[in-house]
């Protein structure tokens, strides 16, 4: 049997985060660390690890943890931030980056970090432009392989994290994923659970470069996923 995949999971207890705990459950090839700063609430028939500790103390962790890939589900919203821009970069940025290096500082090679459609440092839109600069700056932290994942609206249930505005969008798109087209295709929602997957099959693989993957990309490394054995490459 191939030795399974270390990976290092920080945002576990987000949408994307619970996902892809679900998603490792009975799968050999994967061992998930999750790295969080309160207790994280696991799938039933989870074997894996969850170290509680404020993030000042995640780069110990993780040298301890010796993981294969990093993968970075963090991320807040503007109004969880209280419409405050340092609150929002205090996650959205700062923590990202920060896990990141002392990732790198551990010896972790690889990272797959989500991040959101419409990305760019250059938007007039806040929360796109500090995306966008974030993705930046992930590619300079020096890893030897980095996955963008950028998703559309994401469908799929919120525990203790109800969003109206989202609600009512993923109620409607059905219909308005039929309306894009072309280059506005990214912009179609996707579930949450097809983000996952794709992030666990992209940590399988090996292949040196930066890779930014939008709905279409994901759909197909979420396809991967089930033949997918550890170590395989691209």
């Amino acid at each position: 049997m191939s030795k399974s995949v270390r990976i290092a999971l920080v945002g576990a207890t987000g949408l994307i985060g619970q996902q892809i705990l679900q998603l490792a459950v009975g799968r050999e090839d994967l061992r998930i660390v999750g790295i969080a700063r309160r207790e994280v609430s696991l799938p039933e028939g989870a074997r894996m690890e969850v170290f509680v500790a404020e993030p000042d103390k995640w780069g110990e962790v993780l040298e301890a943890v010796k993981p294969d890939v990093l993968i970075s589900a963090l991320g807040s919203t503007w109004n969880k931030s209280g419409k405050d821009e340092d609150a929002f970069r205090a996650v959205d940025q700062h923590l990202v980056l920060d896990t990141a290096k002392a990732a790198m500082a551990a010896g972790v090679e690889r990272m797959i970090a989500v991040s959101s459609v419409g990305a760019d440092r250059h938007s007039k839109n806040f929360y796109l432009r500090v995306k966008g600069e974030v993705e930046l700056q992930l590619s300079k932290v020096g890893f030897k392989r980095l996955d963008i994942l950028r998703p559309g609206l994401l469908r799929g249930g919120r525990k203790n994290d109800p969003r109206a505005g989202e609600s009512l969008a993923i109620i409607a798109s059905p219909i308005m994923d039929l309306l894009l087209h072309g280059s506005m295709r990214q912009y179609r929602s996707i579930k949450a659970r097809e983000v996952g997957e794709a992030a666990l099959a992209l940590a399988l693989r090996r292949t040196q470069g930066r890779f930014v993957h939008d709905n279409d990309g994901m759909h197909r490394a979420a396809r991967s996923l089930p033949e997918l054995a550890a170590g395989e490459e691209e």
